[in-house]
């Protein structure tokens, strides 16, 4: 016997679901049959160009259905998939383009198109180019129509990586967590149990595709039931407003910004949430939303990260205890250990470690990062956290320094070794200051070279080209020297004086 992969769910529910709508973007509506039908064009259309089992598949774009069917397709060859951060400079790009080595990229000339050029012409590797936005020669339509639906029937090892997500950079460069078939299957079985996704449910997909939230609240949750995933390029509160009512959503990746502004635009005679569950924002909607009574609505939070799969802790089992984020979801493993790999008595801090379905193959290409995380079948988190006597996990914090704007993950390393590219900059250090909107905005503390100048605001623009928008610094202080403690940077004679704060953990949790 073998396992049911994510290529065979596509199989399944054209079969069980053929009238229910699979995909709506825009002006397409794919039922799951002709959903189907184009990942098996898009399976044979990437066969075409040389991929298969191992091979890895590079979109540059926006939210958009396509990235599932890709996904979709990828799952039926053996093959990855690694939605790309749209928001990155040309020579973020090709820096993925580079490590990630693609057979095929599929790219997006609307917004991007300019940084993607830039890209092509700084990497160093050749694959096939298919723009999704177009029509035409070298168009990712026009691949799919040179091909047959016939599903390209084989056995796939369900443990193989399909879905790479680049997480937020620790020692100066972003590393691609691999995903498997099985860890996006573990994912959307959990995601389903506590928000009780069904063949009817209908998700928006108003996150980004590059990161793991998104998928699992609750993109493959709906996917895995046979429900609706419906997508948005671009988050505009109105627009959202209209497709919720429209198509009649059941649940959406909205962050509190966003909710906000839809509360003001909330019109009773124009718009409908009647369907919409809240999860743990329902407070936000000011009464405009019924109670969220799913465990993920009134049991929200926990701990995770992309290598385990999102939260693989959870306040929805056990109920909430006397830790911060819940206890383990049933096909997870949790100890929390000293430097040695001990296990630590209950109420001691030390590492989170994790085991089970849930941890990913590990990075890609990098095998020494992957030797020293992943030890005696367990993967070492570099979280801190401690067992409460009743059971439950308490987040303390992590182990690499990290702060968090919005729903992203911003490590120091990445933007202080940006700004120390300058020729002013003699050195860098970064800090998160608590901001009412976003929960953490980036300040940037520098020393400059004797005798040089700059202004902030030329240093903001100094990151803005090089590195993705919202991982630059909103102020700069400058300062004679950094501080430092045995050496390395003080981050907390940092915070102390420039006020920064608001850090994950304590009462926050880890998304």
């Amino acid at each position: 016997m073998t396992p049911t992969t994510l290529g065979d769910i596509s199989r399944e529910h054209r079969r069980s679901y053929p009238g229910t709508t699979a995909v709506v973007d825009e002006q397409t509506r794919l039922t799951w049959p002709e959903f189907d039908d184009r990942v098996n064009r898009a399976a044979h259309a990437l066969q075409a160009a040389g991929v298969g089992a191992g091979d890895r598949v590079l979109w540059l774009g926006q939210t958009s259905f396509r990235v599932f069917e890709l996904l979709g397709a990828c799952a039926k060859l053996g093959a990855m998939v690694c939605p790309a951060n749209w928001r990155q400079s040309g020579e973020e790009f090709a820096f993925v383009v580079d490590d990630f080595d693609p057979k095929v990229v599929v790219w997006q000339d609307e917004e991007i198109g300019d940084a993607v050029r830039a890209a092509r012409k700084l990497t160093q590797r050749d694959p096939v180019w298919w723009q999704h936005d177009t029509t035409g020669e070298e168009s990712y339509e026009d691949a799919l129509a040179a091909q047959s639906s016939d599903d390209p029937w084989g056995p796939v090892d369900i443990d193989l990586p399909v879905l790479v997500i680049y997480t937020a950079a620790i020692g100066g460069k972003p590393n691609g967590s691999m995903l498997t078939q099985r860890n996006l299957l573990t994912m959307a079985h959990e995601s389903s149990y506590l928000t009780r996704s069904a063949h009817d449910s209908v998700f928006l997909n108003s996150g980004p595709l590059f990161h793991i939230g998104n998928f699992q609240w609750d993109a493959l949750a709906v996917y895995l039931q046979g429900g609706t995933n419906v997508f948005v390029r671009r988050v505009e509160a109105e627009s959202v407003l209209e497709i919720i009512t429209r198509e009649g959503v059941t649940s959406a990746f909205l962050m509190p910004p966003t909710i906000m502004q839809m509360v003001q635009l909330y019109d009773a005679d124009k718009h409908d949430l009647s369907r919409l569950r809240g999860g743990p924002f329902t407070p936000l909607w000011n009464g405009l939303l019924a109670e969220d009574t799913t465990l993920w609505g009134s049991l929200p939070g926990g701990f995770g990260q992309t290598e385990v799969s999102g939260l693989a802790v959870v306040n929805g089992h056990g109920g909430r205890g006397q830790g911060n984020s819940g206890r383990p979801s049933p096909r997870v493993r949790v100890r929390i250990v000293d430097a040695e790999g001990n296990e630590q008595p209950v109420g001691e801090p030390g590492e989170i470690v994790v085991a089970g379905d849930v941890v990913h193959a590990g990075y890609w290409n990098r095998p020494e990062i992957n030797e020293a995380r992943m030890r005696d079948g367990w993967w070492h988190t570099t979280d801190i956290g401690r067992r409460e006597p009743d059971g439950s996990l308490h987040f303390v914090g992590t182990m690499t320094r990290m702060i968090k704007s919005a729903a992203e993950n911003i490590y120091p390393a990445e933007v202080e070794a940006c700004l120390t590219q300058h020729p002013a900059v003699r050195e860098a250090a970064l800090i998160g200051v608590p901001d009412p909107q976003f929960t953490q905005s980036v300040k940037a503390v520098v020393a400059l070279v004797d005798g040089a100048e700059v202004t902030a605001e030329e240093l903001i623009e100094h990151c803005r080209e090089r590195i993705a928008s919202y991982k630059k610094p909103r102020t700069v202080e400058f300062v004679t020297e950094i501080p430092k403690r045995d050496g390395a940077t003080d981050y907390e004679a940092l915070d102390e004086r420039f006020g920064g704060g608001g850090y994950p953990g304590g009462d926050n949790v880890r998304a």
